[in-house]
């Protein structure tokens, strides 16, 4: 008996501390948290965060990404974070949509996890602890902004870097084709829905891990048959497949710069981690050099087996996790850059240990590896911290009609400024009607400052404000809305509807196509039309050209000192 109740403690003290449950636990400490009516700091590029709302309201007014809207990246995100408003409805938004991919990242490193658990349960917790920092922590492992604030921008490609996280976990310890297949056909569906370039940075992982054996060819085209077939049931579903496809090809069309300098500002942007992940492959290499040069003369028919042999080496998994993450970067602003690159070095490690112990071999390896890996969590543990521990003496944000979109608070001095500049920009128009003229904005960071996202947020709140004035003055209701900006967050707002086939993330550099016959009849048939004027930017003097015919009968009123509005002629009559 008493031999029965030391197992039973034993395997409940198993339990209690095996990586699956404190990944348990953490879901259900940020669930609760989402509970709560939190504030964060706001940050540079906050509005990024807007554009969920927009596409939230159009799914749950029937509209499907793609079919009846385009949008800068892949859907998942979306229907995630239109998900978690139903459940957590007065959450914070940002880490609403932070934590929103854990419903799909924590069941596949759960995969990983129980596999590496079964050997050691310090490398899983090895591989786990750096994941969650990431995951939990809504920040980028770049600053763009000397203040610290929380990271609206770069989410979908943090949720990118996150997902392959998980599957080059999946690619390296997992040992079962059978759950090799579930990884890789949940990992790169998550990442086509996701990202085309994380779908196509997946890819390129997954091609390696072909050829070095860790996938067979069976496994590969099963795979391959499933993802095909997922594709197939979407467009039976609604048409979402082809089309989605053709938007990438818009968006492709749209950023057609070389690929050769964007890889090498890439590689500059993280030279802190490439330099010493370099260093550490070519040390691998030269360790393993007698085996090495043993494989190579191997491969003399190309075998597969001598393939595999050749490229199944931590140098070569390390040195293909970081090429395929600089090319990641290649088409990123934020993100959790290259992240994903620990779980290819511990490997190397746990081998060097196990062959060399604590001798020179490994100490040089071991301190390589942490000036590679340490990086990301460092910077983002301090960004956070700062972000964080300074919001102590923070003001929150006075709004009146924003939901949980005004959940933000900041320095008092910021906020008075951003108080005053709203009235700066109204009485300075001219001024920077001359900035468009240039071709130039205010400042070379100015989507970046903290006082414009407060500022353009209190601009929001008080254009609901005057709709509602002006709505029961004239007795008149604007049932769908169009924003002239990069992000419309209106019709979330008051709870109306936004015109269909108009892009959403309107950034009219690199994702907003030239607008259809669709769009623009859209555009003609929308009943309120605003144009934010505090202040004018290049990027919205670009849009209204763009929509600029179908808006010709439309009848142009001042809304407010920081709105124009445009209203359809079907109401027009109403308004004067």
């Amino acid at each position: 008996m008493a031999d029965t109740a030391r197992e039973e403690a034993a395997h409940k003290g198993t339990i209690l501390f095996s990586p699956a449950f404190v990944l348990a636990v953490v879901a259900l400490v940020l669930a609760a948290i989402l509970l709560l009516p939190v504030n964060v700091p706001i940050g540079s590029m906050y509005w990024d965060l807007f554009i969920y709302f927009d596409a939230a309201n159009r799914l749950f007014s029937g509209q499907i990404p793609a079919t009846d809207f385009f949008a800068p990246v892949g859907p998942l995100g979306y229907y995630l974070f239109a998900g978690g408003l139903k459940l957590f409805a007065k959450a914070q938004p940002l880490l609403l949509v932070h934590w929103s991919l854990f419903v799909i990242t924590a069941p596949l490193m759960a995969l990983g996890l129980a596999e590496i658990s079964r050997t050691s349960r310090k490398t899983a917790f090895a591989i786990l602890v750096p994941f969650l920092i990431f995951a939990v922590l809504p920040f980028n492992t770049r600053e763009f902004f000397p203040f610290p604030g929380s990271d609206g921008f770069g989410i979908y490609n943090r949720q990118v870097c996150q997902l392959l996280y998980a599957l080059t976990v999946s690619l390296i310890y997992l040992r079962s084709q059978r759950l090799l297949f579930i990884a890789i056909l949940a990992g790169m569906t998550a990442l086509f829905l996701t990202k085309i370039t994380g779908f196509a940075a997946g890819g390129l992982l997954c091609l390696f891990a072909f050829l070095a054996g860790r996938v067979t060819f069976k496994t590969a085209l099963a795979t391959a048959i499933g993802f095909l077939l997922v594709l197939c049931l979407l467009q039976l579903w609604n048409g979402f497949a082809l089309n989605y496809i053709g938007d990438i090809l818009a968006l492709v069309a749209l950023n057609e710069d070389s690929l050769a300098p964007r890889f090498l500002q890439a590689a500059s942007l993280t030279f802190g981690i490439v330099l010493p992940a370099t260093a550490l492959i070519l040390f691998l290499l030269y360790e393993d050099r007698t085996a090495l040069v043993r494989d190579l003369r191997a491969l003399g028919g190309l075998r597969p087996a001598a393939v595999a042999r050749f490229l199944d080496r931590n140098a070569f998994w390390i040195g293909a996790v970081l090429t395929i993450g600089i090319f990641f970067e290649t088409q990123n602003t934020g993100s959790q850059a290259l992240i994903f690159l620990w779980p290819a070095i511990l490997p190397a490690l746990i081998s060097l240990w196990k062959e060399h112990g604590p001798d020179r071999v490994f100490a040089t390896a071991a301190l390589l590896a942490a000036a590679a890996a340490l990086p990301p969590v460092v910077n983002t543990t301090e960004r956070a911290a700062r972000t964080y521990v300074g919001a102590v003496k923070n003001a929150a944000l006075p709004s009146r009609n924003l939901k949980t979109l005004g959940r933000v608070n900041m320095r008092p001095e910021i906020l008075a400024r951003a108080q005053k500049m709203l009235d700066f920009y109204a009485d300075h128009r001219a001024t920077y009607a001359d900035f468009i003229r240039i071709q130039e904005l205010p400042a070379y960071m100015f989507y970046s400052e903290f006082d414009f996202q407060a500022a353009h947020l209190m601009a929001i709140d008080r254009a609901i404000t005057d709709i509602g004035k002006l709505e029961a003055e004239k007795g008149v209701r604007f049932e769908t809305i169009l924003n002239v900006n990069f992000v419309n967050p209106f019709p979330w707002l008051l709870d109306r509807q936004a015109p269909e086939h108009v892009a959403i993330g309107a950034d009219p550099t690199r994702a907003v196509p030239q607008p259809g016959e669709e769009a623009l009849e859209a555009v003609r048939e929308t009943d309120l039309i605003l144009h934010p004027t505090c202040p004018l930017t290049t990027a919205n003097a670009d849009l209204l050209k763009l929509y600029e015919p179908a808006m010709r009968n439309h009848k142009r009123i001042e809304l407010d000192k920081c709105f124009d509005a445009y209203v359809s002629p079907r109401l027009a009559d109403l308004v004067e």
